[in-house]
């Protein structure tokens, strides 16, 4: 099953409750390609999104890729997900090697993991400062 959609996709409920909705947001050009739209919605029903690093267009295991084909690299193969944790949601790094950032606080990195909770508003960069795939979590 999936857990994100893209926005003009009205065959899935809002999640959360109370009609609320919780998007990914693209700030960069390659976020916006990454997602296929400007933005898409998460899923409560599964609620877990994977990033992860290719090179190629093939999509066998994850719900959303990044393709990153030059250096320097920023996004790991398994990157990070978003899961709800049954009251709020929270971004959990899968020991990647960049980190992830969140609203200026790098979470991960060096393969160690970590996790943060994400609140409306929130900026998510994939890997470094430097890196191109910058995300807004919104939760309207």
């Amino acid at each position: 099953m999936s857990v994100m959609r893209r926005e003009d996709d009205a065959s899935m409920t809002p999640v959360e409750g109370e009609g609320r909705r919780v998007m990914l947001v693209a700030l960069t050009p390659e976020a916006r390609a990454a997602l296929g739209a400007a933005q898409v919605e998460i899923s409560r029903a599964v609620a877990r999104v994977i990033m992860e690093r290719r090179q190629s267009a093939s999509r066998p295991n994850n719900d959303l890729y990044l393709l990153e084909p030059d250096e320097p690299l920023n996004v790991s193969r398994e990157h990070f997900q978003i899961e709800h944790n049954g009251t709020h949601w929270v971004l959990v790094d899968r020991q990647s090697t960049c980190g992830t950032i969140v609203e200026g606080q790098v979470i991960g990195g060096n393969h160690a993991g970590g996790a943060a909770p994400l609140r409306d508003g929130d900026v998510i960069i994939v890997g470094t400062s430097s890196s191109r795939f910058v995300f807004k979590f919104r939760v309207a």
